[in-house]
């Protein structure tokens, strides 16, 4: 009987028909992913001569947004070195983005699997499904054009990840966090970089823009469904919910922001700046922080804070205070010559 119950309870949870809001909100995604959509091989001039990869192109140089790029140790290497470093650097986190996209499209067509007939949830899930095929395509013909052999993921996530799409259809609210865990660092340094307004390189300029213009529906998905089923979990689950939340944020931002081994081997970097830049300096900890205002709002809204919660948050030093509004920029004081 008690199997029957928590089954019964399974399938009722997926059935979200009777959510007007919620089915609207699903309907007008599905029709944006409709309406504006990008593809790989259209929108991007990949034989352009402007979207050559040659050598020497200052366009390569990390931005100041990027952690490495605003280091004292980086900026004084030589131009040469610069170049290298930050194709490296640009070239691995797109094979990150890849391999994290894999790991979510599996998870999508998991989750979709059990979703009831005339679930608009089931026809989300593969517009987006859809989407994260084009941005790894995407992603990895980037990879290719710049001709660095890297990566991606360190070693032991790419060993443990078979694991986590299983978790999108008996366990989908941890797995839409772990998502969360993913999409929210990446999708915030790359609207950073955009936003600093640095000539970038075309390929990676477009790549980013249009990662950056699909990814908003993507974050938008996770956020509302986590917002509609969180509240009706168990004051327990809920409880246990809001210490692992952080833990798995802290843990997967790490995993796929730092770059792996071969990155500080290849170039030869001091430990001392491996350390300040992920994440012992106070500008990097702020940058850790900025990437979680997001999740602190949603935990906020959905009751996983609370006073030992708070303090795992900054344990695991992404605390801070939540965002007013999804993607609200950070804005600080600067200082002012007298």
């Amino acid at each position: 009987m008690a199997r029957t119950g928590v089954i019964n309870r399974w399938r009722s949870n997926m059935d979200v028909l009777d959510d007007t809001a919620y089915t609207d909100m699903l309907n007008t995604l599905s029709e944006g992913s409709v309406r504006r959509h990008f593809n790989p091989y259209i929108d991007i001039d990949w034989d352009s001569p402007e979207f050559a990869v040659t050598p020497n192109d200052e366009r390569w140089i990390l931005p100041g947004t990027d952690p490495l790029g605003r280091h004292p140790w980086y900026q004084a290497q030589s131009v040469e070195r610069k170049i290298q470093i930050g194709m490296w650097r640009q070239a691995n986190v797109a094979k990150v983005g890849l391999h994290f996209e894999l790991v979510l499209i599996r998870g999508l067509m998991d989750y979709a699997f059990w979703t009831p007939n005339g679930s608009p949830e089931y026809r989300y899930c593969l517009h987006e499904a859809a989407e994260e095929c084009n941005h790894t395509m995407m992603f990895q013909e980037m990879v290719n054009r710049i001709g660095v052999d890297v990566p991606g993921m360190p070693r032991l996530l790419r060993w443990a990840q078979p694991v986590v799409p299983l978790m999108a259809g008996p366990l989908p609210i941890p797995f839409w966090f772990g998502i969360l865990a993913g999409e929210e660092p990446i999708d915030h340094t790359q609207k950073s970089v955009l936003r600093e307004g640095k000539k970038l390189h075309p390929i990676m300029e477009r790549v980013m823009a249009i990662h950056v213009a699909e990814e908003a529906r993507h974050i938008s998905f996770a956020h509302e469904y986590l917002r509609k089923r969180v509240p009706h979990l168990s004051r327990a689950k809920r409880f246990m919910l809001s210490l692992f939340v952080p833990v798995m944020m802290r843990v997967l931002c790490s995993a796929i922001m730092v770059p792996p081994r071969a990155f500080w081997t290849e170039f030869d970097i001091p430990r001392s700046v491996r350390k300040d830049v992920f994440f012992n300096s106070p500008e990097s900890r702020a940058l850790l922080r900025d990437m979680f205002g997001d999740v602190r709002m949603l935990c906020n809204d959905t009751g996983l804070i609370n006073p030992l919660s708070k303090r795992v948050w900054r344990i695991c030093k992404i605390d801070g205070k939540p965002s007013r509004y999804r993607s609200e920029p950070q804005r600080r004081h600067v200082s002012t010559a007298a």
